[in-house]
């Protein structure tokens, strides 16, 4: 049995999507348990033999800073959720709530693996090849160093082979070009380390990747700083909600537009399937000692079913003990590139 927390009063609508998310998620999974967290008197009503509530009498908000969400919300849906990852009670904790309060907390409670400084936000965005691209970070790091990127690689391979069975995944350096002269000098060291790490075996790595890759499915994994991959994953979510809208428009404008959809249905129907964003919500918190998956605050029931899917799928197939394990294969690695940085630190 697969215990997962939620953090049901996250989010911008709280219960009334985590709940119903909740409840389809256990139709379709025998093997899960949910530990419902929040306030029980909007809770209350929730009734299953594989669900449980766990009491916590506040709410982090949206926007609330991250100081008052860790020092003085300390009874809080999304803290209690993260707790029971801590104490062993569940497999994974998922929350729709504030992004920023949800990884100083997991921080802060879970603390990082060996090896890792800084925790990245992994996320899969849909590609040409019909699979996913999962890039990192997404947000958690604006600023990185070249070794930071070099620890995303490693989390972000652990992260694929668990749930798509492939234990060598390709990695790639997101960059204004192919070549290897180009980018920041932070790019370029960072291009040095992960081609040591191929060299070594720690890493399949394919070399600099462009913008367009993504889409194309060139690798399994591209890697940057928190900064450029927020904005490629706003980016994808506002694409697809125009292609969405410009079909739908479409098949209002006359009656042979109207014919014409319904002959291709299935095809046009298929394309909004694919590229409905709902479908990849879910971002592994990668680098903690505990599992930790943030749904989109906006998020509405079959969003946040997948990002419940993709907890219990992480859980299921072992996720924390493979990125223990490759950054134990890594470990060298890591350890020279960090010490390199800090002796030639001013």
């Amino acid at each position: 049995m697969i215990t997962l927390a939620v953090d049901c009063m996250g989010g911008d609508h709280g219960p009334r999507v985590t709940l119903a998310a909740c409840r389809q998620f256990l139709d379709s999974h025998s093997d899960a348990h949910l530990l419902l967290v929040g306030k029980p008197d909007e809770l209350g009503a929730f009734r299953h033999e594989r669900a449980s509530i766990v009491a916590a009498s506040e709410v982090v908000g949206m926007d609330d800073p991250v100081e008052v969400a860790l020092r003085k919300k300390k009874d809080s849906s999304m803290r209690v959720a993260i707790a029971q990852v801590k104490d062993g009670a569940a497999s994974a904790a998922v929350s729709a709530g504030n992004t920023g309060a949800l990884m100083a907390i997991s921080r802060y409670l879970l603390k990082t693996l060996d090896g890792i400084d800084r925790p990245a936000i992994a996320f899969g965005l849909p590609n040409a090849k019909g699979g996913d691209t999962t890039m990192l970070d997404l947000g958690a790091n604006v600023d990185c160093t070249a070794e930071h990127l070099l620890q995303f690689a490693v989390m972000g391979s652990a992260l694929v082979a668990a749930l798509k069975n492939d234990e060598a995944p390709s990695v790639g350096l997101l960059n204004i070009g192919e070549e290897l002269i180009k980018g920041s000098e932070v790019i370029k060291r960072a291009g040095e380390l992960l081609r040591t790490a191929g060299e070594a075996k720690a890493l399949n790595f394919y070399g600099n990747v462009e913008g367009d890759d993504i889409f194309k499915g060139t690798v399994d994994i591209v890697v940057c700083d928190g900064f450029v991959g927020n904005v490629a994953l706003k980016s994808t979510e506002g694409v697809a909600s125009m292609i969405s809208g410009i079909l739908k428009q479409e098949f209002k404008r006359n009656i042979f537009t109207k014919i014409a959809a319904i002959i291709s249905y299935p095809v046009l129907t298929a394309l909004m399937k694919r590229v409905d964003h709902r479908r990849y919500n879910g971002a592994a918190l990668l680098g903690l000692r505990g599992l930790v998956f943030k749904s989109h605050g906006s998020a509405d029931a079959i969003a946040f079913e997948h990002a419940l899917n993709r907890a219990y799928d992480a859980a299921r197939n072992n996720l924390l003990d493979r990125v223990r394990s490759r950054i134990a294969v890594a470990a060298p690695l890591l350890l020279a590139a960090q010490t390199e940085q800090e002796t030639s630190a001013p």
